[in-house]
């Protein structure tokens, strides 16, 4: 059981480091003590299940990629056009320098739209970055940002998404955490305005039509909504949502 306990302790540690988030911040979002989360990383303390549903979601990630009961995948952003070398034994995503590129505006595009909403933080980014990938790929066959989302209890997460906001941080956006009644947010603050010379008209055109449908729900009401898309509901827990689904939609989601 000790040795069970160091190794959960440890994955967390991993996961909150690579959140960016220290152990005063993590314990906040817990409602606990950062001397708890100290012992829980250290493998000296047991963690109950609502910790570890709260850990889930802090993280965006299954339990059981949390417990290390399935592999999580790792995001390498390339900083050239040169091909990742595939590493066995590994699950990896390569995301390409001009994918990179088009996600950093789109997101302050988006940003810049919504951003100072009060319900917009974190949570429905995603789901808003999900929509605008899937809808245009349903609309033109072909992907705007191409972020790999990943079905987890919430609704679909860009795995991307972490690293590329890291990358971003003081000099594109900044991250701020606030409460949104009464619950923990995260929120983006546009630096800088987008360079629109890198989004096409009819990229615009999807990003403002999800906007202007989806920006004032919260994050409740917006997980709810992608719960019912048919490429959220034809995958498995944790695994990666298959762009080919979109073209299987219901007519509430369909915008072909």
């Amino acid at each position: 059981m000790d040795a069970l306990m160091r190794k959960i302790g440890n994955r967390i540690k991993e996961f909150r480091e690579r959140k960016g988030l220290s152990q005063e911040d993590l314990a906040k979002k817990l409602a606990i003590s950062r001397v708890t989360v100290s012992q829980i990383e250290n493998g000296k303390r047991k963690i109950c299940t609502e910790e570890l549903i709260a850990l889930s979601r802090t993280f965006n990630v299954s339990t059981d990629i949390l417990l290390n009961l399935e592999k999580d995948i790792e995001v390498i952003l390339e900083k050239s056009t040169e091909k990742t070398p595939e590493v066995k034994g590994q699950i990896r995503i390569s995301v390409p320098q001009r994918n990179i590129e088009k996600f950093k505006e789109v997101l302050l595009y988006v940003l810049g739209k919504v951003g100072s909403k009060p319900n917009v933080g974190q949570t429905v980014l995603y789901k808003m970055l999900y929509f605008i990938d899937f809808n245009y790929y349903e609309k033109f066959e072909e992907q705007l940002i191409g972020a790999t989302y990943i079905k987890n209890h919430y609704g679909p997460t860009p795995k991307e998404f972490d690293k590329i906001v890291r990358e971003m941080e003081g000099s594109d956006l900044i991250k701020i955490s606030d409460d949104y009644f009464k619950y923990p947010q995260t929120k983006y603050i546009p630096l800088r305005d987008p360079d629109l010379s890198k989004l096409k008209a009819q990229e615009l055109q999807v990003i403002n039509d999800v906007l202007n449908k989806l920006s004032d729900m919260n994050a409740i009401q917006i997980s709810e909504y992608s719960h019912n898309d048919v490429p959220w509901l034809t995958t498995e827990d944790g695994e990666v949502i298959d762009y080919e689904s979109v073209f299987y939609r219901t007519i509430p989601y369909s915008v072909s």
